[in-house]
């Protein structure tokens, strides 16, 4: 397997690389973002290591470019500020897991290797269907070039409805993961709010794209023109 580990502290690197190959691990060693971005789209690797305070181009950022750019490698990243505020920046930018500074090898290595069983699988930070487009992390949508205004409500079911696109979703699958199972209000709530998302997203628009389908639930067509 091999690593890619992006930290600009030389010690660190430096110890991190020998755990690593005393593994097993095949380890190439970045001391910059750009350094480190280039050999990512360069090179094939099974997951990366991004330290989140890298001079020219912070981990944060470099990660959120990956997959933009469609690079979907596992990816660890680590950081010297622990605290809520850094996990879930480091989450939102696309990462895949985040451990604080100082930390325990074996965990690092335990951490990677549960990565790198995942395999390299799409996880997208922005949800897109034709020219809708979701930001769970920022809370916004976009039809087109156009930002959309969306209550909480509203958003959730956008959001599980993209995260299923092309799919139809009974109603009775939509009111246990948007609501709860516990919800014992009228089960057309979900229509109300189907038809609340057609009135900001579609109509205004010229699209066809929330769909019901008779008897069975909802779909989110991707192509819905």
């Amino acid at each position: 397997m091999r690593i890619l580990v992006v930290e600009d502290d030389a010690a660190m690197a430096a110890a991190v690389r020998r755990g690593l190959e005393a593994e097993g691990y095949a380890v190439d060693v970045a001391a910059d973002g750009i350094e480190g971005e280039w050999l990512a789209q360069e090179n094939a690797y099974d997951a990366l290591v991004l330290d989140v305070m890298l001079p020219r181009l912070a981990g944060d950022e470099l990660c959120a470019r990956l997959r933009k750019a469609g690079n979907w490698v596992p990816i660890l990243m680590l950081t010297a500020r622990s605290g809520a505020a850094e996990e879930a920046s480091a989450l939102d930018a696309g990462a895949d897991d985040f451990l604080a500074k100082p930390f325990s090898y074996l965990v690092l290595v335990a951490r990677l290797r549960a990565l790198v069983r995942r395999g390299v699988v799409d996880r997208p930070t922005v949800l897109v269907a034709g020219d809708l487009r979701l930001d769970p992390a920022g809370h916004q949508v976009w039809r087109g070039e156009t930002e959309v205004a969306l209550t909480p409500r509203q958003f959730s079911l956008l959001e599980f409805l993209l995260r299923r696109a092309g799919e139809v979703v009974s109603k009775a699958t939509i009111l246990e993961h948007v609501w709860d199972f516990a919800y014992e209000g009228d089960p057309n709530i979900v229509e109300v709010y189907v038809r609340q998302l057609r009135q900001r997203l579609d109509d205004p628009f010229d699209r066809h794209s929330l769909q019901t389908v008779r008897l069975v639930g909802y779909r989110l067509d991707p192509d819905g023109g």
